[in-house]
């Protein structure tokens, strides 16, 4: 019992020295600003992995990605320059060259995989492509959720803060907050290192008896790094299944990993947003 009180007691000037959580997600909110302003001045290389697997197990489809990321003031410009594929059909593998490819009519894999591709990793509103609903650390995302301080340890040599969060109690709506998950947060910068997610909400029912559609599994995760004075996102990731109409189920995994990471004149950088933009008119 006399064990019992003094480790409590110890503990106790421990717990008085964590911050408020609201505190330290304002500084979060803070830093996040200025990282967005800040990756405008870089360009680094991002490569794709994304696969779909058969109810089977067997591969259906699989693609290997590789663009260069522009990050803009409020969106990110991105530019094929390599690209793998190849899908599986009664035991045969055949390769392809180019997103979005159909190897017959309705192609459901094609069409789902470069969706997954484009909404997950190229977001229109985000300055790193990855949408900022998924993890919410944004001033605006954050009026969303409920966080909790759970615990100040260790992550990779430096102090954190593991910060837990769940939306609030607002009912399933199209602006509604859907995730919950872990946030690790630097202890001295006040910036995420590691984030995971999961969903919160489930489909309503309606979705999954009209339309016979259903989504297990879906969660994400990303890392973050610090090059120079700023912090981007290094690695990110997540696999979910979902059956659909007509009997269609897939295991779907999405990987994603930025590296060369690059400082460039502001100028060069706007006039390649530009040059793109001219050839997409093209």
């Amino acid at each position: 019992m006399k064990l019992l009180v003094a480790m409590t007691a110890a503990a106790v000037p421990l717990l008085a020295q964590l911050p408020e959580v609201d505190s330290i997600m304002s500084r979060v909110a803070v830093n996040q600003a200025k990282s967005y302003d800040a990756r405008k001045e870089y360009v680094y290389t991002q490569k794709q992995f994304l696969r779909m697997m058969r109810a089977s197990g067997k591969l259906a489809r699989e693609e290997h990605r590789e663009y260069t990321v522009v990050p803009q003031l409020r969106n990110t410009k991105r530019k094929l320059v390599s690209f793998d594929g190849r899908y599986q059909t009664k035991g045969v593998f055949t390769s392809f060259t180019k997103p979005g490819y159909h190897y017959k009519g309705l192609d459901l894999d094609a069409d789902l995989l470069d969706s997954i591709s484009d909404d997950l990793t190229n977001s229109g509103d985000s300055q790193n492509g990855i949408a900022n609903n998924l993890f919410p650390l944004t001033y605006h995302q954050q009026l969303k959720y409920d966080f909790t301080l759970k615990d100040r340890e260790t992550f990779k040599g430096r102090p954190v803060y593991r910060v837990k969060f769940q939306p609030k109690k607002t009912g399933f709506s199209a602006g509604a907050a859907m995730w919950k998950g872990e946030a690790l947060i630097d202890a001295d910068e006040f910036q995420p290192l590691f984030v995971s997610t999961s969903m919160a909400v489930k489909l309503p029912l309606i979705v999954k008896t009209l339309l016979g559609t259903n989504i297990k599994g879906l969660g994400f995760s990303v890392s973050y790094e610090k090059f120079g004075d700023v912090w981007f996102p290094v690695s990110y990731g997540g696999e979910f299944q979902i059956r659909g109409v007509f009997l269609y189920q897939r295991t779907m995994s999405v990987s994603l990993a930025n590296s060369d990471f690059k400082h460039v004149d502001v100028n060069s950088t706007v006039a390649y947003a530009m040059d793109d933009k001219d050839k997409d008119k093209d």
